[in-house]
């Protein structure tokens, strides 16, 4: 396969027959909005269920799942231990549904992935507690959090491509930054959830029951997305790359073929996240901390940072436009050059306490993080020939996932 740069500064693989994807397999402008909405759909479960796990671990979970030693913060450690198996289990899933993304398809992998996440998340919401039925709650926690895990590996890859490759090559950047942009979405339905319950509940109430609501509530979001995933259909550019692969009777497929032929573009597609997964930690998780430290109560806290999550919502698409005008790369690196400013100014704008600062500082942020990440699935997906695409993306998730569970 010849190799060409793109005018979007990247060198990758040449295009692929039917490459240039287009708008769905009916033609319509209204196919590419039905597939990105099937990606968006999964998207949001999984960061749904993640920030909710993450917000229950440091809330519910050290006192209705492990014993209690008269340490509050001892069973809080211990939850987010717990946490941190989700991080164990996505390299693994990422392997593994890679390549079966590649080799069965897409749709039937995401259909599957966003199953094992939807049903792992309403069990935990059904769990018995360690007053129940003793140490045999955290165990089944710690299972079905693998569970969750492992699906979320398979699920970000396959989301982004299944938009990316039924993009027109002039706009793939904006439609495939759409799956980026449900990720705050996920976050912010969490946040609300959260705040609702805890706003409208008594302590005792949300430790008995209230905080079950929100993890059934999951079950909504996983019906709907799953029933968008049935209508959908592979993109032109998969079905014909694996006719070809069938035809030829090719016995390297997916993952194997990607690390043996495509070592610089695993490397490649790893490094673009490293400083964009530091940025984003530093302004939503370390700033929840800080605002913690600097005596901020924990609704006003979730309240803030609720209207930032809007905002992240609508810079990633904005950006991921700008990405088809400008290029990939300036904009990537515009972004990481503004994000390195950001703790300069951000923190001495929280230490104001001022509702309006705080807001401001995180919605910063957000916007130099959307410069770096809105246009990395047009990217990633340009490094790697179709019939290896899918296991190329995910290597570079499970990368990710050991990153922040190295950080956590």
């Amino acid at each position: 396969m010849s190799s060409t740069v793109n005018n979007h500064g990247s060198r990758h693989p040449a295009p692929e027959p039917g490459a240039a994807g287009g708008t769905g397999r009916d033609g319509s402008n209204g196919g590419l909005k039905k597939i990105v909405s099937a990606s968006m759909a999964g998207t949001v479960v999984e960061w749904y269920d993640f920030f909710l796990f993450a917000s229950a671990a440091a809330l519910v979970f050290g006192t209705q799942f492990f014993p209690q030693t008269g340490n509050a913060l001892d069973g809080v450690i211990a939850a987010f231990l717990t946490y941190a198996v989700g991080f164990v289990a996505r390299p693994l899933g990422g392997i593994v549904f890679g390549h079966l993304g590649d080799k069965l398809g897409r749709k039937h992998t995401l259909q599957l992935t966003i199953i094992l996440i939807g049903v792992a998340t309403v069990l935990m919401g059904c769990l018995p507690t360690i007053h129940q039925i003793g140490y045999l709650a955290p165990v089944l926690l710690v299972v079905l959090r693998f569970v969750q895990g492992l699906a979320l590996g398979g699920e970000w890859g396959g989301a982004v491509l299944l938009v990316a490759e039924h993009s027109p090559n002039e706009s793939r950047g904006f439609w495939s930054s759409w799956p980026q942009a449900a990720v705050p979405v996920g976050n912010l339905l969490a946040t609300l959830v959260l705040f609702v319950m805890s706003a409208v509940l008594s302590q005792e109430a949300f430790l008995a029951w209230g905080w079950r609501v929100a993890f059934w509530l999951s079950a909504v979001v996983v019906v709907v997305g799953y029933f968008i995933r049935t209508r959908i259909s592979e993109a032109p550019i998969f079905e014909e790359a694996k006719r070809e692969v069938e035809q030829t009777q090719a016995v390297s497929y997916g993952l194997g073929e990607v690390v043996r032929k495509y070592p610089r573009g695993i490397l490649t597609a790893m490094g673009l996240r490293v400083a964009e997964n530091i940025l984003y930690y530093i302004v939503v998780s370390f700033s929840i901390v800080y605002l913690g430290h600097i005596k901020l109560d924990t609704q006003r806290i979730l309240g803030l940072l609720a209207i930032a999550h809007v905002a992240h919502f609508v810079f990633v698409p904005l950006a991921g436009r700008l990405s088809d005008i400008v290029g990939r790369r300036p904009l990537y690196l515009a972004g990481a050059a503004l994000g390195a400013t950001w703790g300069f100014f951000a923190f001495p704008m929280f230490s104001t306490g001022h509702d309006v600062a705080i807001v401001a500082a995180i919605m910063i942020g957000l916007a130099f993080h959307a410069l770096m990440y809105a246009g990395q699935p047009a990217l990633m997906a340009e490094m790697f020939p179709t019939r290896m695409r899918y296991s190329g993306v995910s290597l570079d998730e499970a990368d990710r996932a050991e990153r922040e569970r190295a950080s956590a």
